[in-house]
């Protein structure tokens, strides 16, 4: 379990996190830059309409393994045409498919694999080597990339190396969990001649869906509730690795990478831990709204980052960590709030579509970000996302009054 979820995770940030950074270093314009990589993780939004298929054709197994080698052959082809971008583009949307399919066994396979005893003590593990990836895809692989670039003067040379590495780690993954993967006697392909109910079924769960009481207002909380989030994150890294005469804090990627990587993640990992713990104890109703502010305001670091432009990275480490714990302490209500709406008969099916609205919530605003830095330069765009605060907290206080 932790092999694999780590191998979960980290095609996830390869895709979301380095092709950003990636495509920046390469001259991508801002504008570009967002739409590019916001489409790119279209996968992950709509995975639920072909999940019933990883259910009905062959097992589990057999689909983690030939999607992580899928990943492997992905990123070592975007590896070989870092120079020819709409080349790299497919090849980054083909690994975001491989991933998102990945998912689906991943998570399938871990029910099946596991009882509920077992599935209840292995949770913690396999959240941890998810986070372990996290930090590793944002923040190691970009390091490497950084000190390869420094060592040989070119971007390109260094993102090719750097992306050979994760391609050899994919693969070596996919040839341990060929050896190692138990093969559950449950997991076993559906019959085929099922296809026709299972697709029924899945028309029923996505009816029921929005049938469900408050079902406008909770689309409402999920598309918006990280609207200052959702904007900013894709000109994070255009913000400080752009240089001081246009706007940006000069950073270089190593920088960055220990910054926003493994500092900004591990600040973000201790908030979640203290929102999970909060909640608990004092119940969604009670902690809805501290926690949305607690998202949307520390956003308002990057507005003081962009007007002030500092050049101690203790002040940029210390923005970017109070906006990552307040982020992973306000995320907390977000998915708990998911899951309370979810609940009912299908709460597996309704909390799988439910993600896809929480992926539609990022990919919306992340299209047009960049554009609209474009228009406005860094200090009116970060601006504009502080203004975004007021649909955060709208939309919360909206769903507080439909809790228990």
């Amino acid at each position: 379990m932790p092999t694999l979820y780590f191998a979960e995770g980290l095609p996830y940030f390869i895709v979301n996190t380095i092709s950003l950074v990636m495509f920046k270093d390469m001259g991508m314009d801002n504008g570009t830059l967002a739409l590019v990589t916001s489409l790119i993780g279209l996968p992950w939004m709509i995975k639920p309409l072909w999940s019933p298929f990883v259910d009905i054709f062959r097992s589990k197994r057999w689909w983690i393994l030939l999607t992580q080698f899928a990943l492997a052959v992905s990123v070592a082809l975007v590896a070989c045409c870092v120079n020819v971008l709409s080349a790299a583009v497919l090849f980054f949307a083909l690994a975001a498919f491989s991933s998102a399919t990945h998912d689906i066994s991943a998570d399938g396979y871990y029910m099946i694999a596991l009882d509920r005893t077992s599935q209840s003590a292995f949770v913690g593990i396999r959240n941890t080597f998810y986070r372990v990836a996290m930090v590793f895809g944002q923040g190691v692989l970009i390091v490497i990339a950084g000190l390869l670039q420094r060592r040989s003067g070119s971007p390109a040379e260094a993102w090719s190396l750097t992306l050979v590495f994760a391609a050899a780690l994919l693969a070596a993954l996919a040839l341990y969990h060929r050896a190692v993967l138990p093969k559950p006697a449950e997991d076993v392909a559906k019959n085929a001649h099922g296809i026709r109910d299972t697709l029924k079924d899945f028309g029923k769960t996505f009816a029921s869906f929005f049938a469900k009481k408050g079902i406008w207002a909770a689309i409402a909380f999920m598309l918006l509730y990280r609207l200052p989030e959702a904007f900013s994150v894709k000109m994070l890294y255009p913000l400080f690795s752009d240089p001081v005469a246009r706007g940006g804090l000069g950073l270089d990627k190593e920088a960055y990478g220990f910054v926003y990587g493994t500092a900004g993640v591990i600040a973000l990992l201790v908030g979640g831990i203290i929102g999970g713990l909060h909640i608990s104890r004092r119940g969604l109703r009670h902690c809805i709204l501290p926690m949305a502010l607690s998202l949307a305001l520390p956003c308002g670091v990057y507005l003081f980052l962009a007007l002030t432009q500092p050049s101690s990275l203790w002040t940029i480490g210390g923005c970017v960590v109070f906006d990552q714990f307040g982020y992973g302490y306000g995320f907390t209500a977000y998915t708990v709030y998911m899951m309370h709406f979810a609940d009912g008969p299908l709460k597996t099916s309704h909390y799988a579509i439910c993600t896809g609205f929480m992926a539609l919530s990022m990919l919306l605003p992340g299209m047009v970000a960049g554009y609209l830095q474009q228009m406005l330069g860094y200090n009116g765009f970060f601006l504009m996302v502080m203004i975004c605060c007021l649909a955060t907290v709208f939309v919360t206080l909206s769903a507080r009054r439909r809790l228990s």
